[in-house]
């Protein structure tokens, strides 16, 4: 009797240190989605210039570039760019913004001023982005260029060639 109690302890044993690297990696998984994620500092990036303007996205009223210069993927995840929206009518908003794959938010760090200084929004907030109404400039970034599910679709020059139209090979 006590010869098939230590049997079936020694089994348990077993099958626990088998368990050992499952449970362990799991504890890993949860400790890497309580990290809490900080954003780096801002650096505003020089005025855009006509010639490194790449236009992604056009609606009925307005279209949108990115300014190539600009573009950076920061040590945080985010995606750094610098936005030209031109109305039909010439009227030009120019703005230093951030997204985030992870959490489909991006967020507006500053507005360009006509002299090429920047004015830091008041709005430290990260938004919702929407795929709806006249914002949809952000959307697209997310799914056609910048994005890969919530992973950042690449470095900075993977995005710029997306941006160009550039089929990307894999080996």
């Amino acid at each position: 009797m006590l010869n098939k109690k230590l049997r079936y302890l020694s089994h348990l044993v077993i099958i626990g240190m088998a368990l050992l690297p499952v449970s362990l990696a799991f504890a890993a998984d949860e400790e890497e989605d309580d990290k809490e994620w900080h954003e780096v500092a801002l650096q505003l990036p020089e005025a855009p210039k006509p010639e490194n303007l790449l236009n992604f996205y056009k609606s009925p009223s307005q279209t949108f570039a990115i300014d190539t210069k600009s573009l950076i993927v920061a040590a945080d995840g985010t995606i750094r760019y610098t936005m030209v929206a031109t109305s039909s009518g010439g009227a030009r908003n120019i703005s230093f913004e951030g997204l985030r794959c992870q959490s489909y938010e991006v967020k507006l760090y500053a507005f360009g001023r006509p002299d090429g200084t920047w004015s830091r929004s008041r709005r430290n907030q990260w938004d919702a982005i929407t795929n709806t109404g006249v914002n949809k400039q952000h959307a697209t970034l997310y799914s056609e260029y910048f994005c890969e599910g919530k992973t950042v679709a690449g470095k900075a020059s993977v995005l710029l060639d997306k941006l160009r139209g550039k089929k990307m090979s894999y080996y």
